[in-house]
């Protein structure tokens, strides 16, 4: 095994991870019904969130606190959307680096969290914006997230196909 390393991160991938482009910010009309898909799985699921939606910038665009929604969870909510969109991954990925495969590095990056939820919306290709979510665990926040995600995201799928 001479002049291999064990460390993961010494591997030199062929393209950047996550380059997804920025594109035209999301309109509030596109973001009020990603809310609106989110709050749906919430309510059907008896959970109270928060909801946050930001433009490909990090801009707060729209917002909605479910009746009985936890009030420390509306800057998360907002927070993840924020680093989702900054980052252009899910937080799911910032969480797994952090808990599974200990890049503790990744907690000196500002504006960054280490908590699912946060989801970018892509529409042809480029980020428009993101959703953030928070209320219940992190596993909650994730589902509700992607209900969310799904009304921009699923367009890009099934433009693909």
């Amino acid at each position: 095994m001479s002049g291999v390393s064990s460390n993961p991160l010494d591997v030199i991938p062929d393209e950047l991870p996550f380059d997804v482009p920025y594109g035209v910010p999301i309109s509030l009309n596109e973001a009020e019904a990603v809310i609106h898909a989110a709050v749906a799985e919430a309510r059907k699921r008896n959970w109270k969130m928060n909801v946050a939606v930001v433009d490909s910038g990090g801009n707060l665009v729209a917002f909605q606190r479910m009746d009985g929604a936890m009030l420390a969870s509306i800057q998360i909510a907002e927070h993840k959307a924020r680093a989702a969109a900054a980052f252009r991954r899910e937080t799911k990925v910032v969480e797994n680096g952090v808990q599974l495969i200990h890049l503790n590095y990744l907690l000196a990056f500002d504006g960054i969290i280490t908590s699912r939820g946060g989801i970018p919306l892509i529409e042809r290709g480029k980020i428009i914006g993101a959703i953030g979510c928070s209320g219940g665990t992190d596993s909650q926040d994730e589902v509700v997230g992607k209900a969310g995600a799904a009304v921009v995201n699923q367009s890009v799928s099934e433009t693909k196909k």
